[in-house]
């Protein structure tokens, strides 16, 4: 198979799903060679990001993750990505085992926000305990002179619940309770703009988009990034030199 590109997932399965429907959908077809070409690597034992991060007794997820990137290194895709926003605790690491470009989700999903939003001084975070407690996002928006709003200990309680015991769990999105986790960012903390900082709030967006808050999404994001890359390869462009403004 010519010009691929290889998807770390499973992550969960569900919202990797989201992902792998979202670049199915947008990229313009009239006959089937028109999808794009990709491998999938669904591996769903990856163990638990949020639980090893918060405690290091628990098991690691990095070796799974490794064996994974050096499988499809071999493979020779023109690019990785990953749609999981917490497994991105191990990006350098992941990133240093090929020179094959890796996509930063976090960092695009953040650049966007700038771009789009160059008003906003601050931007509301919603997401795993893990990427929390580890700064993924807060240290990539802290990066491009913006401040972070977590809301209150009301907040995380209510996201942990949308993502572990709904969508991972029950593979459901509660409808009200996403858009009332927005509606208190909103109202009582003050923000205007709110990232979804992990792949199941993405998919709850994806299955619940009816609300008025704006949000950045950074799953829908990559997705889009995925194709423009993926296209322009195909056409013939360089892969480096296309990838090149991506990799901030």
């Amino acid at each position: 198979m010519k010009h691929f590109f290889s998807i770390i997932g499973g992550m969960g399965t569900i919202a990797t799903e989201s992902y792998v429907r979202l670049i199915n959908h947008r990229v313009k077809i009239k006959r089937d060679q028109d999808y794009l070409n990709y491998i999938l690597v669904n591996d769903a034992q990856v163990p638990d990001r949020t639980a090893y991060i918060k405690d290091h007794s628990q098991p690691n997820f990095f070796n799974d993750l490794k064996a994974d990137v050096e499988g499809q290194a071999l493979l020779h895709p023109d690019f990785f990505v990953m749609p999981c926003n917490t497994a991105h605790y191990f990006y350098d690491d992941l990133a240093e085992l090929t020179d094959i470009p890796f996509l930063h989700m976090m960092r695009i999903a953040v650049h966007n926000f700038i771009e789009n939003y160059p008003d906003e001084k601050k931007i509301g975070l919603i997401a795993t305990e893990g990427s929390i407690f580890d700064h993924l996002y807060e240290d990539e928006i802290h990066a491009v002179g913006r401040e972070v709003e977590f809301g209150g200990p009301e907040i995380q309680p209510m996201v942990t619940e949308l993502i572990y015991r709904d969508i991972k769990e029950k593979g459901v999105v509660d409808h009200d309770l996403y858009h009332k986790i927005l509606q208190t960012m909103h109202d009582k903390y003050g923000c205007n703009v709110i990232l979804l900082g992990c792949t199941e709030l993405s998919l709850a967006q994806e299955k619940a988009p009816d609300h008025p808050y704006h949000v950045i999404d950074p799953q829908s994001i990559i997705a889009d990034v995925s194709i423009e890359l993926a296209l322009k390869i195909r056409a013939g462009k360089d892969p480096q030199e296309v990838i090149s403004k991506y990799m901030y």
